[in-house]
């Protein structure tokens, strides 16, 4: 029976990144995962792909709205749709072979097959090539991250009604396509497919879009998305589909029907933790699926851990990462930290809207009295010289110490924007620190700069 210091069920972001962390730390590490391509959902068929195709579809959509008012003429602009998928396709297979590379770098032994725990110490991996594989480790980490979910009574079989996972690469452009839930997920991939050519209606069931994200954002992100055409819909209940030769009738609460090509669901997503073996080492999931852990990650069984989306929180492939260094770092020194204060998200629409730290909504709840400074990026230089002006930034401080509580951005860039804010409330930084320290003109930080000017009532340019 082989034998390593620390194995890691999923080779996700949170699971390969634990992985190497320990072999850099001196452990004998291994991973399993059944997928022959590594980097779990995020690298394949998720954060990576999602975002080849939004930047695809951004530029044809550019060519055909944007570049006439900006005095550049071209022929006639077409779409090659197996082209993009394909080069879709090679982003992440470039991505996902270089975790391979890492894997041998760092000298991690990677077990390809479907891994279960078999009592304490113990995995089994199915190998995907057959047979079975026993291997003992003092410590394993359970990364194994989550999957789609659905409503009831509406199964997902992959063609007319499909997860996101289908929806990066749909055959044909749909005529019209019906996303059910107004999240990100549902966002960004109906962004995409409207860009490029597909009605696309959203069914949302509460009365907002991001339920997430602080409500102003939301709601400014809600007046621009409709603005650009997708057809949202609020406070809609979706009961059922039913499924036609071609085309797929969605049935709404009030006896409405939607007629489409195709269905997205994009309701959230729920733990995978099914075929694991956790009741072999006396563990349970709560309610909702989830693996419960400690502050240590630790779970109710010796030596047995759990991290990323498997443990719940913020289904974000960073945070997955941030857990799983830290858990290593715990295991083999003692010490290790992740500040949920301070992990930042992206919706990658477009505009982009990011956040970190608390929601306006959420300091009302918790009775925490707070500063409030926005700027609009229509007054900033360079987002008017690149012709994207819409949205804002807006910081939340605390009202007597000033320190920063959370910062929303929707607009240009504002993905790598959030980045800034994000280090500023992890070294625990004043909206006054972020004022007086100097960033480049023009450049679109300036309004991360005049927005925490705004919160002492002192913005220069607006």
């Amino acid at each position: 029976m082989k034998q390593h210091d620390l194995v890691v069920i999923g080779a996700g972001p949170g699971g390969y990144v634990a992985a190497i962390r320990a072999a850099q730390l001196g452990l004998n590490a291994a991973c399993v995962e059944f997928e022959r391509a590594l980097g779990g959902t995020c690298l394949r068929i998720g954060c990576i792909p999602s975002k080849a195709l939004l930047d695809s579809s951004r530029l044809y959509d550019e060519a055909v709205n944007g570049f006439a008012s900006r005095g550049i003429t071209v022929g006639k602009i077409g779409i090659d749709l197996p082209k993009m998928l394909a080069h879709k396709d090679q982003v992440v297979k470039g991505l996902t072979g270089g975790v391979d590379g890492l894997f041998r770098k760092n000298k991690v032994t990677r077990y390809y097959g479907r891994g279960r725990l078999d009592g304490p110490g113990r995995i089994v991996v199915d190998l995907a090539d057959g047979g079975k594989e026993e291997i003992q480790a003092k410590h394993v980490i359970v990364a194994t991250g989550s999957v789609p979910a659905t409503l009831p009574n509406i199964d997902i079989d992959g063609e007319l009604v499909t997860s996101s996972t289908e929806a990066l690469s749909y055959p044909e452009i749909p005529g019209h396509l019906v996303v059910i839930g107004g999240g990100y997920i549902g966002l960004e991939m109906g962004t995409v497919w409207r860009r490029l050519g597909s009605k696309v209606t959203v069914l949302e069931y509460l009365d907002r879009i991001l339920p997430l994200s602080d409500a102003e954002i939301a709601k400014e992100a809600e007046k621009i998305f409709r603005k650009q055409g997708l057809d949202i819909r609020l406070g809609v209940k979706v009961t059922g589909v039913k499924k036609n030769r071609k085309t797929v009738d969605v049935e709404v609460e009030g006896g409405e029907t939607v007629r489409c090509d195709r269905v997205l669901m994009a309701v959230g997503r729920r733990p995978y933790t099914s075929g694991l073996g956790l009741e072999t080492v006396g563990v349970e999931t709560d309610r909702r699926g989830f693996v419960p852990v400690d502050e240590r990650y630790r779970t109710a069984a010796e030596g047995v851990y759990a991290i990323g989306d498997v443990i719940g929180g913020a289904m974000l492939a960073h945070k997955a990462e941030e857990e799983g260094i830290a858990c290593v770092e715990r295991i083999v020194t003692g010490y290790g930290h992740v500040n949920y204060d301070a992990i930042p998200s992206v919706v990658y629409t477009e505009p982009e809207v990011a956040a970190v730290g608390k929601t306006e909504e959420e300091l009302k709840a918790d009775g925490v009295e707070y500063k409030k400074g926005t700027f609009p990026f229509v007054a900033n230089g360079r987002a008017k010289a690149v012709g994207h002006t819409e949205g804002k930034v807006k910081i939340l401080a605390d009202a007597k110490t000033d320190r920063v509580l959370g910062v929303h951005i929707i607009g240009p860039h504002a993905g790598d924007l959030i980045a800034e804010c994000a280090v500023a409330m992890e070294f625990g930084a004043s909206s006054e620190d972020i004022a007086r320290s100097c960033h480049a003109h023009p450049t679109l930080s300036e309004a991360v700069k005049e927005a925490a000017l705004a919160v002492a009532g002192r913005a220069i340019h607006y």
